[in-house]
């Protein structure tokens, strides 16, 4: 048994069991911390596959900004309130949930099939797109700026201009006026309520 075997072996570990409790923890912490623990595993499969690229995105975007961005939400909106896992809030999502589950597992167990060996590493493929000798990362970066720099530019642009738009939408106006009061029946007319009757006033 070589080191990548062991390697793969202990990460696929950890990624199952971390998707466990991720789904079946009942603290939102918790599912946090599990799916930072899945994270991590799967940057070290990454590695694993001399895909150093997708392993330092995986940890810096991933573990390091959205799960970070998890916590933070949980922080600010309280995490002391439990729901009843009893009643549904949507009717027969559970059978919805099952079904995709189902689908699922035989859309990975139809991959592992045909697929094989090949299927489970990717060391197959890996190879083929790895050039002999040079680092995965240099090879993306030269692709990046040269074939596909125009895209490149366009996407950047583009999330630019939407954090941009996030900034200006989420800002205050400065000439913030009270809603104003709704007027009283009062003065309006007299409050018919207080106000004589025909009968009285003769």
């Amino acid at each position: 048994m070589t080191v990548h075997s062991v390697v793969f072996a202990a990460c696929a570990v950890i990624v199952i069991f971390g998707g466990l409790g991720v789904v079946l923890s009942r603290n939102p912490v918790h599912s946090a911390l599990n799916l930072v623990a899945t994270l991590f595993a799967i940057a070290v499969l990454f590695l694993n596959l001399d895909a150093q690229l997708l392993a330092a995105v995986q940890v810096i975007v991933y573990t390091g900004a959205i799960v970070v961005l998890i916590l933070f939400v949980m922080m600010l909106l309280g995490v002391e309130t439990e729901d009843d896992l009893e009643t549904e809030p949507l009717v027969t999502q559970r059978i919805f949930a099952v079904l995709v589950g189902v689908a699922l597992v035989g859309a990975v167990l139809a991959v592992l099939i045909i697929g094989g060996a090949s299927a489970v590493t990717g060391m197959h493929s890996v190879t083929q797109a790895l050039q002999s000798g040079t680092n995965n990362v240099k090879q993306l970066g030269r692709e990046l700026f040269t074939t596909y720099v125009f895209p490149l530019e366009v996407t950047a642009g583009l999330l630019t201009v939407a954090v941009v738009g996030a900034v200006v939408l989420s800002r205050r106006p400065k000439d913030v006026q009270p809603i104003p009061e709704p007027e009283s029946m009062t003065d309006q007319g007299d409050d018919p309520l207080t106000a004589p009757t025909e009968e009285g006033a003769h």
